[in-house]
């Protein structure tokens, strides 16, 4: 596909923990002419946001939630809502705002990849993808589709970042083009900005395959015959429903289910995590639910001690109040291994 009409000029921006102090020193240099539309992305979750009215304090420009169809507009700044991918389509030429309630990324919805891949396709070199602070490793991958469809890659420097880890991730992983302190990075995107305006129409090249199939995925419309395009099955599944996960081709590693989660690798490693502990407390509960009944049991059968030989259980044991101790000696076993993995 080749689109001869000039896209505007995007600058997209995503940040996570420590985004909010990154976020608002940032939009400050923006000055009220800036000749591209901004996009945000921060890590909020379904949670009530109110990241546009903390930024227009310190913003010359409005900002606002995006709305789902809005044209994209110069001098503008566009937060992502609760719970809504914030992506990038091409109208007849026209760049124009979509939310997606897609399947979540990184475990996250809004997260920074879906973001930076559909503006990436739709506007290709016309692109600047910015990468601040956070955890894991959110960003990376859209980063990359910025690069591949001729974008310029900006990511804060990791020894200037509260949380360094998606700045480190990204300068690993991707060819990036300006790595500078946060307090640079305003000045530098109004330059970059700058070069948007004199663009005249000219054809622009498909973005690759794999971006491509990746943005239907988080508009809701992949399935597996998409992934087998992409890569092959893996030996995991995925946190969120259970399904197999495909590790998908290319650094850094990342793996997709058919549903459409996806994954970097280290934000399946820290989700893993969560499933672990998640049912370790499930056995937890599963214990004392069968240590009571155990107990409701022995009081039935008259029995006074674990050690008294009163009704032998239907499993064998030698008592259901002997059933019932075990049952709360292992309970209280993995509940202290569970705490511990909090101790200091």
């Amino acid at each position: 596909m080749r689109d001869d009409a000039a896209p505007p000029g995007l600058i997209v921006i995503g940040a996570s923990a420590g985004g909010l102090e990154a976020l608002t020193e940032l939009v400050a240099a923006f000055p009220a002419g800036l000749p591209a539309t901004v996009l945000i992305v921060m890590h909020v979750g379904a949670n009530r946001s109110m990241l546009p009215e903390l930024l227009a304090r310190r913003c010359a420009l409005p900002v606002r939630h995006a709305r789902d169809g809005e044209p994209l507009t110069p001098a503008t700044v566009l937060v992502a809502p609760p719970d809504r991918h914030l992506l990038v389509a091409m109208d007849g030429g026209q760049g124009r705002v979509r939310l997606s309630r897609g399947p979540k990324e990184n475990h996250t919805r809004p997260a920074i990849d879906p973001l930076f891949r559909s503006a990436a396709e739709a506007c290709g070199p016309r692109t600047v993808g910015v990468v601040l602070t956070g955890y894991l490793d959110d960003g990376t991958l859209g980063l990359r589709a910025i690069k591949a469809c001729g974008g310029v890659a900006v990511v804060q420097d990791p020894a200037d970042a509260a949380v360094p880890e998606m700045p480190a991730s990204a300068l690993r992983h991707v060819a990036v083009d300006h790595a500078p302190p946060l307090r640079e990075i305003g000045a530098l995107l109004c330059g970059l900005a700058g070069a948007f305006k004199p663009a005249p129409a000219a054809p622009r090249a498909a973005a690759p395959e794999w971006v491509r199939i990746e943005n239907g995925f988080a508009r809701g419309k992949g399935d597996m015959k998409d992934l087998k395009k992409l890569g092959s099955p893996s030996t995991y599944t995925c946190p969120d429903c259970g399904g197999a996960l495909w590790r998908l081709s290319g650094a850094p590693p990342h793996f997709r289910c058919h549903t459409g989660h996806s994954y970097a690798a280290h934000t399946l490693l820290a989700q893993q995590d969560l499933v672990i502990e998640e049912a370790l407390w499930a056995a937890v509960r599963a214990l004392q639910e069968k240590a009571r009944l155990a107990e409701q049991l022995a009081e039935q059968a008259g029995e006074s001690s674990p050690e008294q030989p009163a009704a032998a259980t239907p499993a064998g044991h030698a008592s259901y109040a002997a059933l019932a101790a075990r049952a709360h000696d292992t309970a209280r076993w993995l509940r202290d291994q569970l705490l511990a993995r909090d101790a200091p």
